[in-house]
């Protein structure tokens, strides 16, 4: 089967119009989140992303994660179950000369959670044809920081969070839903 190549582009921060290629291929649905979302995404995170730690559950593409740490996050561990995705997501970070500041972990992310550190920021944008949001988020909690902050994207149904969960901001791209949310218990 003939490989498809996609790209992504950094959109700010100090890699700011890199050109990142990815494998785009057709049969695992892989798509970069939208450039307009990213750039909401990261106007609503500015306060926060400075020295952050960082994790890209389902990163895909790892288009997240990168942007997170073009623009000042200390680090990012990008899980993902695909040999190719990290491959990718491994030949972005050396080019970008940021290998050291990103971990890199096949496995499928909710077996791999409970071993998980504990972060700032994290994205959540896996497959749209899954309830993955829905059953990462109660085993996110023993791995958040006090003022984290959760991206989740979307595209159908309104999802429903659960308990503990709110919502702190979303928005609609097209057929794409996104927003940051937080477990309530731990903000401070």
């Amino acid at each position: 089967m003939k490989r498809v190549l996609g790209e992504l582009r950094i959109i700010g921060g100090d890699w700011r119009s890199r050109r990142i290629a990815f494998d785009a291929d057709p049969a695992i649905g892989l798509r970069a989140t939208p450039d307009r979302v990213r750039q909401t995404l990261f106007d609503w995170l500015s306060p926060l992303i400075t020295g952050a730690e960082c994790l890209d559950l389902f990163a895909g593409t790892g288009a997240l994660g990168l942007e997170a740490l073009s623009r000042g996050a200390a680090r990012c561990c990008f899980v993902d179950s695909g040999a190719p995705q990290i491959a990718g997501i491994r030949t972005a970070l050396a080019k970008l000369g940021a290998s050291e500041r990103g971990e890199l972990v096949q496995a499928d992310a909710l077996r791999w959670l409970p071993s998980a550190g504990r972060y700032d920021l994290v994205f959540l944008d896996p497959p749209f044809a899954s309830d993955l949001i829905v059953r990462a988020l109660p085993l996110l909690v023993p791995h958040l920081k006090p003022a984290h902050r959760i991206y989740v994207e979307w595209s159908g149904a309104p999802l429903v969070l659960p308990p503990g969960y709110e919502w702190l901001k979303s928005k609609e791209a097209g057929r794409v839903s996104y927003g940051l949310i937080a477990y309530t218990a731990l903000l401070t």
